[in-house]
């Protein structure tokens, strides 16, 4: 049977075996599942835990997956949004909190944690990113050629999630490491091959991070301080508070979901800056008027998230294609990012992209990225003191994560004359 993935080969875009292939193969063979008159059916891939169900169909068109997300009546996260085999919905929600919801529950459990994003904790969080960029880069000018994610791009989120929830700066060590072990995927550097081994790590991984935030909210309940997690203890909305496991696996959420797309979109950052050196002189020419359009391509062409899951709730038909209660849908956002319908040239890094409707954030709809603001900020505030005081920092070859749900980059080596 001949598939996407070439000639002879049959290579679904859930397995390792996909997303293994250069970047190049990817590209071709999601452009050649978009041009097929319907979405195509896989099967699922087998996990480490979670019970294999029938398949799923992987929308991988920019109309699908946004008509998808705005309609979570038909299209529901609560069966499970960030993995395509079912798990026991205890687990889905401890690791991927209001991800993992429908409404009202979703509703009302982002309704508490919104309102504990003040105009003045934001504010100071802005702050906070200009005065950790400005220091990371004084660092890294400093130190000289290195590895570029460790120094660079995990470290900006992983500070400034830290001190947004009021962590201790000697646990910072101890939330990245956990927050890599849930995100790796299949990657066997931080999974063990047993399969048991695996479930064990992660689920470790989910009690540390979760032990950590239970014992800083005992703490701030009798002395709240100028941080988030007092703000998510003492929020009050309508008589709603948040239970002691909603607050932890919101935190897993946050420190997973808050340092790994950052550091993702900033890695990918100086890698198509290095490709695409046109690019990079067009934003020095004029930082302030295009950074803001240089952060949406970036988000667009690297998308940190691979997909997210949908399960129908009813029958449905979505543009042409008939779909059964209980049919699983995957949306693919790296490919819809690249549809040619919506984006002129999407091979093409361009800054100046005008309009850019990409989904790296997911599509509108009720869970669309919570964190998209501090993201954005983020990003534009690194890239705008990295470029313009190392403007001849260049990237080497990339050692990427192998994961079908993260567009991670583990290593990356950095070069620049200081």
């Amino acid at each position: 049977m001949t598939d996407a993935g070439g000639e002879g080969t049959w290579i679904d875009p859930s397995g390792m075996a996909f997303w293994g292939l250069p970047l190049a193969d990817r590209a071709g063979a999601f452009a050649r599942l978009r041009a097929e008159e319907y979405p195509r059916f896989y099967p699922e891939p087998v996990v480490p835990f979670g019970d294999k169900g029938p398949g799923f169909y992987a929308l991988v068109r920019h109309a699908d997956v946004v008509e998808a997300s705005r309609h979570p009546e038909v299209f529901c996260s609560r069966k499970g949004a960030t993995n395509i085999v079912d798990l026991p919905p205890d687990f889905n929600e401890y690791f991927g909190s209001m991800i993992n919801m429908d409404d009202p529950r979703h509703a009302r459990l982002r309704r508490i944690v919104s309102r504990a994003f003040s105009p003045r904790l934001i504010a100071k969080f802005e702050d906070d990113v200009r005065r950790v960029a400005a220091a990371i880069v004084d660092d890294l000018l400093a130190a000289g050629p290195c590895d570029f994610v460790p120094n660079v791009a995990a470290r900006l989120p992983l500070k400034i999630i830290c001190d947004m929830m009021g962590i201790p700066g000697h646990q910072y060590e101890m939330v990245l490491a956990n927050s890599n072990i849930i995100l790796s995927g299949s990657d066997p550097e931080f999974l063990g091959h047993d399969l048991d081994e695996a479930v064990v790590q992660i689920l470790g991984a989910g009690q540390a991070l979760a032990g950590l935030v239970t014992g800083l909210a005992a703490d701030r309940a009798q002395a709240p301080a100028d941080d988030l997690v007092s703000a998510l203890v003492t929020a009050n909305i309508d008589g709603e508070r948040l239970t002691s496991a909603e607050l932890a696996s919101f935190f897993i959420l946050l420190v997973v979901a808050g340092n790994e797309t950052t550091r993702t979109a900033l890695s990918h950052a100086l890698m198509l800056f290095t490709e695409f050196p046109d690019q990079r002189e067009l934003l020095l020419a004029d930082v302030e008027n295009r950074i803001e359009g240089a952060v949406e391509e970036l988000v667009r062409y690297a998308s940190p998230v691979l997909f997210m899951r949908r399960t129908l709730t009813r029958d449905y038909t979505m543009n042409g294609q008939a779909y059964h209660q209980g049919d699983k849908v995957v949306l693919y956002y790296y490919s819809a990012n690249r549809d040619e319908t919506v984006f002129t040239d999407p091979g093409r890094f361009d800054i100046t992209r005008s309009p850019n409707p990409h989904v790296g954030f997911g599509a509108a709809g009720p869970h669309f990225c919570l964190g998209a603001h501090l993201a954005r900020r983020e990003l534009t505030v690194m890239l705008r003191e990295l470029l313009t005081r190392v403007p001849d920092i260049t990237a080497g070859e990339p050692d990427r994560l192998l994961s079908s749900f993260v567009n991670g980059i583990k290593r990356l080596p950095c070069q620049f004359a200081g």
